[in-house]
């Protein structure tokens, strides 16, 4: 059986300000490094093999606490990265409005779609489940793909909202997903 941790990255001011980050390269802010000790912290008590991170640098940064907390090597696959929002990255809902009307979600804003984050994430899950049978594996990624992925990979009234820092642990064996842990923040509430 292989495991999965699936991890969102930590908060930036992007996330405060609600804003849609998509490909962006926004760094953690203050909190989002806080929380990323927090994670690197509960996970340190477990056993985790390896650690594999989107390339944008908010992912990177949460990836590198915890593999420095585990002592393991982190990997870079771009396959982790954040769904492109097109020409809404950066923007919020009330900006949306203001630029393109009550109307905005029926535009075409050249947003990556549903059916290539799975694409990727499947790709990805395909090849580590074949690579590394048995071992548990830790995937530091984004809101839209961790979603994504998760909804075509399980039953979605399993799914919680998934926030910074949240951890989902997955397994596949036999070709069959589960899921012990969907959207898991406790460490947030230890001080």
């Amino acid at each position: 059986m292989t495991t999965f941790g699936i991890i969102r990255h930590g908060e930036t001011d992007w996330n405060r300000e609600k804003r849609a980050q998509g490909i962006t390269d926004v760094p953690l802010n203050e909190e989002g490094f806080a929380q990323a000790r927090k994670l690197a912290v509960r996970l340190s008590e477990e056993k985790w093999d390896m650690i594999y991170t989107s390339d944008l640098v908010r992912a990177k940064a949460t990836a590198e606490l915890i593999a420095e907390a585990l002592g393991i090597e982190v990997r870079v696959d771009v396959r982790l990265r954040e769904k492109t929002h097109g020409r809404l990255d950066g923007t919020t809902v009330e900006e949306r409005i203001e630029r393109w009307g009550e109307g905005w979600r029926e535009l075409d804003h050249e947003e990556e779609s549903r059916e290539s984050i799975v694409a990727r994430s499947m790709a990805l899950l395909d090849e580590l489940t074949e690579r590394y049978p048995d071992k548990r594996i830790l995937l530091v990624s984004h809101g839209a793909w961790i979603v994504a992925t998760l909804e075509t990979l399980l039953n979605p009234e399993e799914l919680v909202f998934i926030g910074n820092t949240s951890i989902c642990v997955l397994e596949h064996q036999k070709g069959v997903w589960t899921s012990s842990l969907i959207g898991c923040t406790k460490h947030l509430d230890e001080k």
